[in-house]
């Protein structure tokens, strides 16, 4: 969920970020569940998990951003690319591409289930695609969060000088 290297810490230094460490990760997938709850609760529930999740992407973006302006001798361009490269990889990996995917997988399930089941009650087969929803949401996890690292190291990452040295 979070951006490796993005200006933070090398890794066994010991330090804890809040933003990968700790159960504040969670936020991070709160659009996820949003969008798996979708056929239950008013699309405002669903836009406020998208809220939070993006609340979560702004903060760890200043947290990576923070810490590389702390590295001594740090250069602006440098904090700048810690920045972007947290505020895109955790926009795409945290809050759109696994919203758009859980979206379209609630959705199939909800038409496959309708077509397949056609006398199971409606909120019966919205509370079975939640359940689906929220069933494939550590499965999809990790391959989007290295299919994100993938094509940004083959994009952005070129563009903008790649992720930022770490902290010794």
């Amino acid at each position: 969920m979070a951006a490796e290297g993005a200006g933070a810490p090398a890794e066994g230094s010991g330090e804890v970020d809040i933003y990968r460490d700790t159960p504040v990760r969670l936020l991070g997938y709160a659009n996820e569940v949003g969008e798996a709850f979708r056929a239950l609760v008013s699309v405002q529930w669903v836009r406020a998990s998208y809220g939070v999740a993006s609340a979560y992407v702004l903060a760890d973006t200043y947290d990576k951003a923070d810490k590389m302006n702390k590295v001594p001798g740090s250069q602006a361009s440098e904090v700048a690319v810690a920045a972007v490269d947290t505020l895109l990889w955790q926009a795409f990996a945290s809050v759109i591409v696994p919203g758009f995917l859980i979206n379209r997988i609630c959705a199939a399930s909800l038409v496959g289930l309708a077509r397949t089941i056609p006398g199971v009650a409606e909120t019966a087969r919205k509370w079975m695609v939640t359940g689906i929803g929220l069933g494939v949401i550590p499965f999809i996890i990790h391959p989007i969060d290295s299919g994100v690292h993938m094509v940004m190291d083959q994009t952005t990452r070129k563009v903008i000088g790649g992720v930022p040295r770490k902290e010794e």
